[in-house]
């Protein structure tokens, strides 16, 4: 059914007002301590991923072998969402420090920086949750709202989300090319190919670097080493899967027709961003491997803020959508992936296409209400 969310219903502005205070009020204060906390976790990540890679080449002992595998996994899981994801954002700009900056970072996933950075800082953190301008709804493989037509191949995807999940950097690369785009003309072939020669580049950097070398110079070690590179990169995968599919797709996630934005104010598009995203419970280690990411709705109105503060700006942002009237949508990361793979299993059987409402601004869409 229809969510009954409507801008027209509260004073966006004024709530758009108060959340630019915050986002004023963060970034004045940015500083030294700041900059020090991602200086540190780049220091600690790499020592994770050199000390993993160490142990990894004593595997002959298997408690070496679970221990050098766990830390190598945290360290790319940390290298992924706590740093690459934020720098790309360029939550970290302001320092001017060129080797954290998100016009120099590149990170160890098979996407490249400057595509990633188009398919989601640009489109999805500009239409957020819009069917039809945002393609993160789904990532054009998936359907995960009535809104989309049913097709008899959406009946296997259950099973193909979980493949996703266990190979989720590779399908994320292949999502920012925009193949499907090909056919109708809305992208150049060469482009794509350009793009293509880009991602595969990449990947067989990072297929060398894993499967290859550092195994090779294990030595004896061999079949070992690569496995444990394999189960951190695995690992990895499905937990990135894991947080980015919460924080977008549980129940309480709306979805909008293209009519809501039509003339969408500031205010508005703050609503929007807010409607559509949802957070995840947790302490402040949870948090960091998450890439604050579990502060979902922090990061999707201030997607340019440095992701250390939005623990410290959650409490102001949920009291004001109690003020204004708003959800403010969390729950436990069991409860909130229990909700996505309800959905993912709802939205593979047929069903009756649900019809977009009249244009109107005031009308936002829930997907599986």
């Amino acid at each position: 059914m229809p969510a009954t969310t409507s801008p027209a219903s509260i004073d966006t502005e004024a709530f758009g007002h108060e959340l630019d205070k915050i986002r004023d009020e963060v970034f004045a204060s940015l500083g030294e301590e700041d900059a020090r906390y991602i200086r540190r976790l780049i220091a600690i990540q790499r020592k994770l991923e050199l000390g993993g890679r160490a142990l990894l080449f004593a595997s002959w002992s298997p408690p070496a072998w679970a221990a050098g595998t766990a830390a190598l996994a945290t360290a790319k899981i940390l290298e992924n969402m706590e740093i690459g994801h934020n720098v790309l954002h360029g939550q970290w700009d302001w320092m001017r420090d060129p080797k954290i900056h998100s016009t120099t970072w590149e990170w160890d996933t098979a996407s490249p920086a400057d595509q990633w950075k188009h398919s989601h800082n640009f489109v999805h953190h500009t239409w957020t949750n819009v069917l039809g301008k945002d393609r993160d709804i789904g990532y054009s493989a998936l359907r995960i709202s009535p809104e989309q037509r049913w097709h008899p191949i959406y009946l296997a995807q259950p099973f193909y989300n979980a493949l996703l999940a266990l190979f989720f950097e590779y399908g994320i690369a292949i999502y920012d090319l925009e193949l499907e785009r090909i056919p109708s003309g809305r992208k150049d072939p060469k482009e794509a190919l350009a793009q293509l020669r880009a991602v595969m580049a990449k990947i067989r950097r990072q297929i060398v670097k894993d499967y290859v070398a550092f195994p090779l110079l294990a030595g004896p070690v061999f079949l070992p080493v690569l496995l444990g590179n394999l189960t951190a990169n695995l690992a990895r995968n499905v937990w990135a899967h894991t947080i980015i599919f919460c924080g977008h797709f549980p129940e309480g996630a709306e979805f909008f027709t293209e009519d809501r934005l039509e003339g969408e104010t500031r205010g508005e598009w703050y609503v929007r961003q807010l409607l559509g995203s949802c957070n995840i419970d947790g302490g402040r280690l949870f948090h960091i491997m998450s890439g604050n990411l579990s502060h979902q709705i922090e990061h999707h109105l201030f997607p340019d803020l440095p992701s250390n503060r939005y623990a410290e700006i959650a409490p102001r942002v949920r009291a004001l959508c109690e003020r204004f009237g708003l959800p403010y949508t969390s729950g436990s990361l069991a409860r909130q992936t229990g909700s996505v793979w309800k959905r993912v299993l709802r939205m593979a059987l047929p069903g009756p296409r649900q019809t977009p409402p009249a244009a109107s601004p005031a009308r936002t869409l829930d997907a599986v209400a």
